[in-house]
């Protein structure tokens, strides 16, 4: 008969655990994972990784979204109640004290009067028509940049009011 503390138990493969320490005394067997057994829960773990990071990144940037057309509401809302109690347009954000506002990005929030801009300056549709006949307001989106046409790559992901206060979101969704 074999020793049973020198080799390896022919039905098993595996050591008794006598051999792992903390446990002498005792006649059980050392269990543990092998190599291939760590490399594929790894690689089960990358793979839900992979998945689940752009799901989570596409729920940030849409609350972002959301919150910024909160805010552009918000602020058409205020831009209006001076229109009301003022009879004309404010000139900018900070006559109705929204001046330093950051949309979600870090970027400040942009306006713009209709009335007396230049045509150049104005929001345009996919048939360059200027959206708002009263104010432009919107946000650079993601990327802080932006340029008067929603065609524009730039301007795909900006956050903007369009059609005088009856649409506001993407650019890209007008």
């Amino acid at each position: 008969m074999k020793d049973p503390l020198t080799h390896i138990w022919p039905h098993t493969g595996v050591y008794p655990r006598r051999f792992c320490p903390g446990n002498r005394g005792r006649n059980t067997f050392c269990r543990g994972f092998t190599l291939v057994e760590i490399l594929i829960g790894i690689a089960i773990v990358a793979t839900l990784a992979g998945i689940a990071v752009p799901m989570g990144l596409s729920y940030i940037d849409k609350a972002r979204n959301a919150q910024a057309i909160s805010g552009i509401r918000l602020m058409e809302k205020d831009i209006k109640t001076f229109e009301i109690e003022n009879e004309t347009l404010p000139n900018s954000l900070s006559d109705v004290g929204q001046g330093g506002l950051l949309d979600p990005w870090g970027n400040p929030y942009e306006y713009l009067k209709v009335e007396g801009a230049k045509k150049g300056k104005l929001r345009k549709d996919r048939f360059l028509v200027p959206v708002n006949s009263d104010f432009d307001l919107y946000s650079k989106g993601k990327d802080g940049k932006s340029v008067s046409p929603f065609t524009a790559k730039a301007s795909r992901d900006d956050i903007v009011r369009a059609a005088d206060g009856g649409y506001v979101g993407l650019a890209s969704g007008f």
